[in-house]
């Protein structure tokens, strides 16, 4: 079967699993809605434009309900307004950790790389911890979320400039260089939890990664942030594949190696920064998923990337909803890796975790 045809197939399939899982997850919750109600609900708000007046000095679009199910305000209401934007910021994050896990694999050729291997994680939690302990004296008015942003970026890019030299960046001093930015940004979280004073339960659930309070603008802005550079990695699929063979054999069969790494490392590092910076650390997506779709998918990028992405939806969105389905919530980073860690284990035994 040919990549493009194989994607597609998978890739559907995994879409309408994904529809599944957050139709049934929005069901979820202290009042139960049937997932027929929910479906409903999802469909009556989809809208087509109507008419659109260009005379203002805006731009107003007029928009029509494309379905009218009759389905109560109440049960409307909880489902786009209070369960429908955890859900898919759920669905995108667990999209983002699992590409990015996708592409560091693949980056590193070894199975046990994932997102958070060049510190990503780590400065992010810099980032969220130190706005947390000191959150009022640092300007601009920089927000939780754009502190973690923030860190993840800068020691992305901290890592990577370590581990340049004369333009060349060996994916082993690569791998040592984050190792080290990773120990040292652990202890400065250390030290702040150590401050942290009355702030230390906050800054202890933001570190088990959550997606409480999840609201509509942080999925757009989300969504965003991972759609453009998660394209550009589909562009570069194909390079990547030719990287597995060998930085040499990849320089001799045409491609830029050094160019083609910077450029997946800084997309893959965004993509995770954007979903790390919304739900804190969460474990295990960006490592378990990517090798479950190598079993099934093969290793081409060009189908392995996009049917990574959409499982790792469906799997955060899942976990999150166990996460929250108990008579007290907990932090979705537990649930992932509760499951995750037993789950590798069980591929180690079986053999089924392979140098790249």
């Amino acid at each position: 079967m040919a990549p493009t045809g194989k994607t597609v197939r998978w890739s559907l399939a995994l879409s309408a699993l994904l529809v599944a899982v957050v139709t049934v997850s929005a069901a979820v919750g202290p009042v139960w809605i049937p997932p027929v109600e929910v479906a409903k609900v999802l469909l009556n708000a989809v809208a087509v434009p109507t008419a659109v007046d260009l005379s203002g000095a805006a731009l107003r679009v007029t928009t029509q309900p494309l379905f009218r199910f009759p389905v109560s305000e109440l049960e409307t209401q909880i489902v786009l307004q209070i369960r429908l934007p955890r859900v898919l910021l759920a669905a995108v994050v667990g999209f983002s950790l699992a590409a990015a896990g996708t592409i560091m694999q693949g980056i590193f050729r070894n199975p046990m790389a994932d997102p958070s291997i060049i510190g990503v994680s780590s400065g992010a939690a810099v980032g969220a911890v130190g706005f947390i302990v000191v959150g009022a004296s640092l300007p601009f008015g920089v927000g939780l979320r754009g502190a973690a942003f923030g860190g993840a970026l800068l020691a992305a890019f901290g890592v990577y400039l370590i581990a340049t030299e004369n333009g060349r960046t060996p994916v082993a001093t690569l791998l040592l260089a984050g190792v080290a930015v990773q120990t040292f940004l652990g202890a400065v979280v250390s030290f702040l939890l150590l401050n942290a004073g009355e702030s230390i339960r906050r800054a202890l659930f933001w570190l088990m990664g959550h997606l409480k309070g999840a609201a509509w603008p942080e999925v757009w802005s989300s969504v965003a942030l991972v759609a453009v550079p998660f394209v550009l990695l589909l562009v570069y699929a194909r390079d990547l594949n030719v990287m597995l063979l060998g930085e040499e054999d990849a320089q001799s069969l045409g491609i830029e190696v050094e160019r083609t790494k910077r450029i997946l490392l800084a997309l893959s590092s965004l993509v995770t920064a954007a979903g790390v910076a919304v739900a804190g650390i969460i474990g295990f997506v960006g490592l378990i998923v990517p090798h479950v779709m190598r079993l099934l998918v093969g290793p081409d990028h060009r189908v392995l990337l996009p049917t990574s992405a959409l499982a790792g939806a469906s799997f955060l969105v899942a976990t999150d909803t166990l996460a929250r389905s108990g008579s007290a919530e907990i932090p979705v980073g537990i649930v992932t890796a509760a499951l995750g860690a037993p789950f590798f284990l069980y591929l180690l035994r079986k053999r089924e975790v392979h140098e790249l």
